[in-house]
């Protein structure tokens, strides 16, 4: 690939969030980014090139990036006067690589949700799994909402480097997404005794049980690459929502749902009847140091 590669990013059915949490990154990173890739196009941050210019020319382009569900619809959105769906399709075969940003690009998110058009999709159900694109490389999903920015920089970094990326079943990037939002979580230890958080935003207890968290089932780094070099949603005291899977959004996130006080869905890769064996043990345990605050400035 050529030093500089060049970038062009398609915002269709979006809340803006994940170009929102690219200008998040970490500044020396994105700094990097802008010096070592052109950033062609984008609807937001770039003003030398429009969109139909990116249309018009016969540039080849080394990552199209789409944030936002894709629709065929013209009624509900127009992007120089042609649906999002016709766009894509024009400059895949542009392209080299083809990357979904967030979880509404790579499975329509909530705006599949819309009972008013059954139109609304993700990349993947446009451009294929097999992609019509110039390396030939496979659709990239870069879930989340939004997705994490570094994970958008490691793709491009690693394309840029390799050539090639792997991925997992959901055609997300095995490095990133192999691990379980769980794995690193500050609250592991109450997870295994069963010490449940009261409520959001404390920093003791778990949040599985009674607050609806999803890290135990979520694949996703989030606590081991920190947003912002510093935290995640589960070190503030808030529930893991499961964004960056296929089932995403789901009703009733904040909530746990249970059978007769059982929880519906255990952590992956346990039965459910040994779950409840290992919690029932759990729970006839008392650790002190797990029940008052972890900072009690009053003692």
């Amino acid at each position: 690939m050529r030093n500089k590669p060049k970038v062009v990013w398609i915002q269709a059915l979006t809340c803006n969030g994940n170009t929102q949490s690219l200008l998040s990154s970490n500044a020396s990173r994105f700094e990097q980014f802008l010096n070592q890739f052109e950033l062609v196009y984008h609807p937001s941050l770039t003003h030398h090139t429009t969109l139909n210019d990116v249309l018009q020319s016969n540039a080849s382009y080394d990552f199209l990036l789409i944030e936002g569900a894709l629709t065929s619809n013209t009624q509900f959105l127009t992007l120089s006067d042609q649906s999002s769906t016709a766009i894509v399709e024009k400059l895949i075969k542009r392209s080299h690589y083809v990357i979904a940003v967030g979880s509404c690009a790579s499975y329509g998110g909530v705006h599949a949700k819309f009972e008013h058009n059954d139109d609304v999709v993700g990349v993947q159900s446009v451009v294929g799994k097999k992609s019509a694109c110039k390396s030939g490389h496979d659709t990239i999903n870069l879930t989340g909402c939004p997705v994490h920015p570094e994970w958008i920089l490691q793709t491009l970094y690693t394309l840029k480097a390799k050539g090639n990326i792997a991925l997992d079943d959901e055609q997300r990037p095995i490095e990133l997404y192999s691990h379980l939002a769980h794995h690193g979580c500050t609250r592991n230890e109450y997870f295994e005794w069963k010490v449940e958080s009261k409520s959001f935003g404390l920093k003791e207890g778990c949040l599985f049980y009674e607050q609806g968290c999803r890290g135990p089932m979520t694949h996703s780094s989030c606590n081991k690459i920190l947003w912002n070099d510093t935290s995640s949603k589960t070190r503030v005291g808030m529930p893991c929502i499961g964004c960056t899977e296929t089932d995403f959004p789901r009703e009733n996130m904040l909530e746990t749902k249970k059978n007769i006080g059982i929880p519906a869905e255990v952590p992956l890769g346990i039965s459910k009847r040994a779950y409840l064996s290992l919690t029932g043990i759990a729970k006839t345990f008392k650790i002190e140091r797990l029940i008052g605050k972890l900072i009690d400035e009053n003692r």
